[in-house]
């Protein structure tokens, strides 16, 4: 029988892209992957017990979350030398993202939720947010929310 590893296998991806980026010598790749490994060591010494790919996902996207407040602070400064590297490291962490949620999928089911009575925000975000968890940003969400509301 195998021994099941403790570990999540978007955890064991990751480090195992780390350590490929590192043979090829691939240092903005290192540098970034070892950032993110050291956010998820940190999160699972919060956790007490080895992150499941869902708690992976969360780290990941808080990590790029980072970096596009960081894109958008550089851009403002006018350096686009810093926001460019900041945007490279954005797509370097959303190639180990779940595939992302269709937005008309993501419409219907807050269609169905203001059908089924919930009239604000609130209680739409509150209905929607839970189905996508980790496979759809919430600012994408909210933003459909408020357009459905408005039209409806």
């Amino acid at each position: 029988m195998v021994p099941v590893s403790p570990e999540s296998d978007l955890a064991s991806t990751l480090r195992a892209a780390l350590n490929a980026a590192r043979k090829a010598q691939d240092k903005d790749r290192t540098l970034v992957l070892g950032t993110i490994l050291a956010n998820l060591k940190n999160r699972e010494i919060e956790l007490r017990r080895p992150a499941t790919d869902e708690e992976v996902v969360d780290v990941l996207r808080k990590g790029i979350k980072i970096r596009r407040e960081a894109v958008e602070q550089y851009t403002t400064a006018a350096r686009k030398d810093l926001a460019d590297v900041e945007a490279a490291q954005i797509k370097v962490l959303e190639e180990f993202l779940p595939p992302a949620v269709d937005p008309e999928e993501i419409r219907a089911a807050v269609r169905s939720a203001i059908g089924n009575g919930a009239r604000d925000i609130g209680k739409v975000m509150s209905q929607v947010l839970p189905k996508y968890k980790g496979r759809a940003d919430g600012k994408l969400i909210n933003q459909i929310a408020r357009e459905e509301l408005q039209a409806g």
